[in-house]
């Protein structure tokens, strides 16, 4: 029983972005198959449209936590989008799966 829970903690330890991700410059998430964002952490120029995809089996979101209530519903193979206005860090998760699901967008200015 101890190695089926330390295998389950390591497993939703691996899906977990890692605090210290360098964001990537692009406008494009993709959602596969391991509960996770790929990439987790990313930078785009304020005006931006940033493309969700799920390419999971699960349907997932993106919870944008720091503008409201946008919760962005994804079901397997769906796309959504949003376009970010104003510079900032914005922290997103995955409202059905909060604890293993979480990124950023880091909006510059122009």
């Amino acid at each position: 029983m101890r190695g089926i829970l330390a295998l389950a903690a390591a497993a939703a330890a691996a899906c977990a972005p890692s605090r210290a991700a360098k964001p990537v410059a692009t406008a494009a998430v993709d959602l596969p198959r391991s509960y996770r964002y790929a990439p987790a952490a990313i930078t785009v120029p304020a005006g931006t449209r940033v493309t969700w995809t799920n390419s999971d089996v699960f349907t997932h979101s993106v919870r944008l936590l720091d503008l409201g209530d946008t919760d962005l519903i994804l079901k397997p193979g769906d796309s959504a989008s949003f376009t970010f206005t104003r510079p900032g860090l914005v922290h997103y998760d995955c409202s059905f799966h909060g604890q293993m699901m979480r990124g950023t967008v880091a909006v510059t200015a122009r």
